[in-house]
């Protein structure tokens, strides 16, 4: 697995809104500026999460984003699956997006078999990793409290 620039900024856009989870909404410009996310693209991923139903939106003068679940209720998997894909290293190892290998005997392939034993070490952490995890882990790394952060990740 390997995040692109979209899955890095898709998920430190939803590291904000974690972050500021307890607000009503959080205007597009401020998670852009805070992450240094060009506003445009920042649209589109944002729209994306809201088709997914990770996000939900206010529209107005007043609007912009929030979380559409608590932040424990969103993985890390959940999120990457829906940006990127397959969770696997190749293709031929994922559950939700196999394809056929390449090897002449799937079935024998030495390669296969330590690619499926990675998928499953990643499986399990992205799984158990949520989004109130990610935030959490931000607010001890940063020793300082919540309120006198300028979220910049």
């Amino acid at each position: 697995m390997k995040l692109s620039l979209r899955g890095e900024y898709a998920l430190r856009a939803l590291l904000v809104l974690a972050i500021q989870h307890s607000e009503k909404v959080v205007r597009i410009q401020t998670i852009s500026d805070a992450q240094k996310i060009p506003k445009r693209f920042l649209e589109q991923i944002l729209n994306d999460l809201k088709c997914a139903g990770i996000v939900e939106s206010k529209r107005g003068v007043a609007g912009g984003y929030r979380l559409a679940k608590k932040p424990e209720q969103i993985t890390l998997a959940a999120i990457v699956r829906h940006i990127e894909g397959a969770l696997a290293p190749v293709s031929c190892v994922s559950e939700r997006f196999y394809e056929k290998c390449s090897c002449p005997d799937e079935s024998r392939c030495a390669i296969r078999s330590v690619m499926k034993e990675i998928r499953e070490a990643i499986v399990k952490v992205a799984e158990r990793v949520t989004l109130a995890d990610i935030s959490e882990r931000w607010k001890n790394l940063q020793h300082q409290p919540v309120e006198a952060l300028d979220f910049v990740i």
